[in-house]
């Protein structure tokens, strides 16, 4: 066998993180990963990619040419200290630098702060990114040109991947990565307006299927849907479908959207006025001034976080595991779960 053309270290090997190792296997890539303090199911999904495991975090950087951070986002910071902290004990023998490439679901805000977690590391060059879509799926593990699909990663940041001196180009392309600025922060910015959308939908779909389900008319529902709004309906069931393995990690995600919404889409907390010309419950009617009251942008999305954390953490469907599915395969029981987890309130 030819010699691997570079080395990539994956953190970690959840559903992303697997579908990426096995394409870059599939194309000789050597990939290596620390697991040490994950779960068994972690461990296995590792092995059956061909994944080397290593015993730590300063043996994966001594040996990864490149690293890509796959993580819920509530540990992007932590594998960032974790890579800085390594990398200051690390004896690289390569004179290449180290290219981290952060693709968490995070703001821009928090994509800043791993910039600076990592700046005074000289021998490590960081990207900013987003991985938009599912995982790579090959109908032949052991050839990458079986891969029928493969998701965007878009990076942004003054160093560009296909720039890389051990391979650069050939993994850009392999793993359909786009350059998008020379800044960092507008990827994962690119990232969560896109997950805005299609998990906020879900998000609604998993309140409108439910509060149905609890009102007796979810097949009313589901036909007006087929009948009036097909591709919407599809959409929801899908989403429904796919989201019950997903649900915990989507909580601190819609965290980072709020932030973003906020801090860059200037949904902030403001004085919003309000014109109202009917009686209070005095009585009295209003004359029609402006009434102060406060709202933000960001707190819808913190609503979001909420649907998701109900899922996750007080129905049956936050147990479930991608490679064991056993409840939630149709949208009908992920809305009977969620009611039953509702009770009488």
């Amino acid at each position: 066998m030819a010699n691997p053309p570079a080395t990539i270290g994956i953190l970690s090997i959840g559903e992303m993180g697997l579908g990426i190792a096995k394409l870059l296997t599939a194309s000789n890539y050597r990939v290596v990963t620390n697991v040490s303090d994950r779960s068994e199911d972690t461990h296995r999904r590792a092995r059956s990619a061909s994944v080397n495991l290593l015993p730590t975090d300063i043996a994966l950087v001594e040996q990864a040419d490149y690293i890509l951070s796959i993580v819920p986002p509530r540990d992007a910071l932590s594998i960032a200290s974790r890579i800085e902290a390594a990398a200051r004990s690390a004896q690289r023998q390569q004179i290449t630098p180290l290219y981290f490439l952060d693709l968490n679901a995070v703001s821009p805000a928090t994509s800043k702060t791993v910039a600076a977690q990592l700046s005074s590391i000289s021998s490590i060059r960081l990207l900013d990114g987003g991985i938009i879509g599912g995982p790579p799926k090959l109908t032949d593990p052991s050839d990458a040109a079986s891969c029928r699909y493969r998701p965007s990663i878009v990076v942004s940041g003054p160093y560009p991947l296909h720039d890389a001196p051990k391979h650069g180009q050939q993994l850009t392309q392999l793993l359909n990565i786009k350059h998008i600025s020379a800044d960092i922060g507008p990827a994962s910015g690119l990232k969560m307006c896109f997950a805005a959308m299609s998990k906020g939908f879900t998000a609604i779909a998993i309140e409108s299927f439910t509060t149905a389900e609890r009102m007796g008319v979810l097949p009313e529902l589901q036909a007006h849907l087929k009948e009036y709004n097909p591709s919407g309906g599809a959409s929801a069931a899908k989403g429904l479908v796919s989201m019950p393995p997903k649900a915990y990690r989507w909580v601190a995600e819609m965290e980072e959207i709020a932030r973003t919404m906020e801090e860059f889409g200037g949904f902030r907390r403001r004085n919003r006025g309000s014109r109202v010309s009917e009686e209070d419950e005095d009585g009295e009617g209003r004359d029609g001034k402006e009434k102060g009251g406060e709202g933000r942008g960001g707190d819808l999305f913190r609503g979001v976080s909420d649907v998701y954390r109900f899922v996750a953490d007080e129905t049956k469907l936050g147990q479930e595991k991608t490679e064991s599915r056993q409840r939630g395969m149709t949208a009908e029981d992920v809305a009977a779960l969620c009611a039953e987890a509702m009770g009488d309130q």
